[in-house]
């Protein structure tokens, strides 16, 4: 079960990284380096890997969609600080 869930993990990220790459085929708005798709990578699979094992630690329904929710969210802030710089930090992506 273990191997499944880290299968779907790695196609799931590898299907939402192919988005930006057909993208920048077509527009030049879109431009990653390889650095970006590493980093995009390393945190997809990274919050796929945390819900994973959530789900398989925690019993409670409504703790898995609050952790889960919360690792989400997590993601979504340092996803918009590398792009735009929100927080200002020196990671931002301006």
């Amino acid at each position: 079960m273990k191997n499944k869930r880290l299968i779907i993990i790695v196609i799931i990220t590898a299907i939402l990284l192919i988005i930006p790459l057909i993208a920048m085929q077509f527009t030049d708005e879109v431009n990653w380096t390889l650095l970006d798709f590493v980093v995009a990578g390393v945190l997809l699979i990274g919050t796929g890997l945390m819900c994973g094992f959530v789900m398989r630690k925690t019993n409670k329904i409504g703790y898995r969609v609050a952790v889960c929710a919360a690792i989400l969210v997590v993601l979504l802030l340092i996803w918009a600080e590398l792009a735009v710089g929100i927080f200002g930090t020196p990671f931002s992506g301006q």
